[in-house]
């Protein structure tokens, strides 16, 4: 059974840094395909805002995974300051992604990775600030919740990065891993700060548009 973060967290410990993971390699079949990194969010590519609530929610560094037209996405979205990988496998789904994210991060002396996906921007900096958080307190292996389901974002401490990628296939990315480690894993409550919705189909395009939608940095 996974932990449920306390909402009384003691002093955090001295640990390494969290490197913030991106996964933006998505083609929008269900959109049409429109590739969700370039979906306008209040006038910018959707992946701007994705990688602005990594940094302002204080992850460092932010690695960006693109796929589908990466290059249309490094010509309209302003991605300085953030490091960038591409997959060419992003048709074979997120665990595609997530491999090629956690091979960049090797070497990069972070202490754990908190991975986000591009197509949820009803999750802000504060989510992200306290999954971090349960870092700081000594979990390794931790995830948003909302109503007490796991969700996104979710932070793998370093020393798993390699189980993950090997378990990583098709749209599941860690799914199997975390279910397999869930005595494990902490949940951290984010269900009133941040609302877990995906842009999946063309309805769901009004979100972008809603003034419910989080910018980063909003909620915290």
């Amino acid at each position: 059974m996974a932990h449920i973060a306390s909402s009384t967290p003691g002093p955090p410990s001295v640990r390494r840094p969290v490197a913030g993971l991106l996964l933006a390699a998505g083609g929008g079949r269900r959109l049409g395909g429109r590739p969700k990194a370039l979906l306008d969010f209040r006038g910018r590519p959707l992946v701007e805002n994705a990688a602005r609530v990594l940094r302002e929610g204080g992850c460092g560094p932010v690695h960006i995974v693109l796929g589908a037209a990466a290059e249309a996405v490094r010509e309209r979205a302003d991605l300085s300051g953030y490091e960038t990988s591409d997959n060419p496998d992003w048709t074979r789904g997120m665990g595609s992604s997530l491999r090629v994210g956690l091979a960049a991060l090797a070497g990069s002396g972070a202490g754990a990775v908190l991975v986000s996906l591009v197509d949820q921007p009803g999750i802000g900096a504060a989510a992200v600030a306290r999954v971090i958080a349960a870092y700081a307190g000594g979990a390794g292996l931790a995830a948003a919740a909302y109503g007490g389901k796991r969700g996104h974002p979710v932070l793998f401490g370093a020393d798993r990065w390699a189980a993950v990628a090997a378990g990583a296939t098709g749209d599941r990315g860690a799914r199997a891993y975390l279910t397999e480690h869930e005595g494990d894993l902490t949940l951290v409550e984010c269900g009133d700060v941040a609302e877990p919705y995906d842009i999946d189909t063309p309805p769901d395009l009004s979100r972008l548009a809603s003034p419910g939608a989080p910018r980063a940095g909003e909620g915290q």
